[in-house]
């Protein structure tokens, strides 16, 4: 099953001379990079969900936390985290 995880960004740079914008997002303590190119309004601070790295859509906080804690809850996170390249040590 491919799900998204939301996130906060923490950082937006540049990638590939300025033609890709990408971000430093946040997972509960996990850090990964993703695309904004799918959602070029977002900003630092932000939540967003994120699909194969790169973000789909802008959510507000209680939503990013609810659906974070529902994929606790079901067992998801941890497959998420295993058959991904996110980096616990970021």
């Amino acid at each position: 099953m491919c799900l998204a995880i939301p996130g906060k960004i923490k950082s937006i740079g540049y990638q590939y001379d300025g033609l890709v914008r990408m971000a430093q997002v946040s997972f509960g303590g996990i850090t990964k990079e993703a695309s904004l190119d799918m959602v070029p309004h977002a900003d630092v601070g932000d939540y967003v969900l994120v699909h194969v790295g790169v973000a789909i859509s802008v959510v507000d906080e209680e939503e990013a936390r609810k659906s974070f804690q529902y994929l606790a809850e079901i067992g998801e996170l941890d497959e998420l985290v295993e058959s991904s390249q996110i980096d616990r040590n970021h």
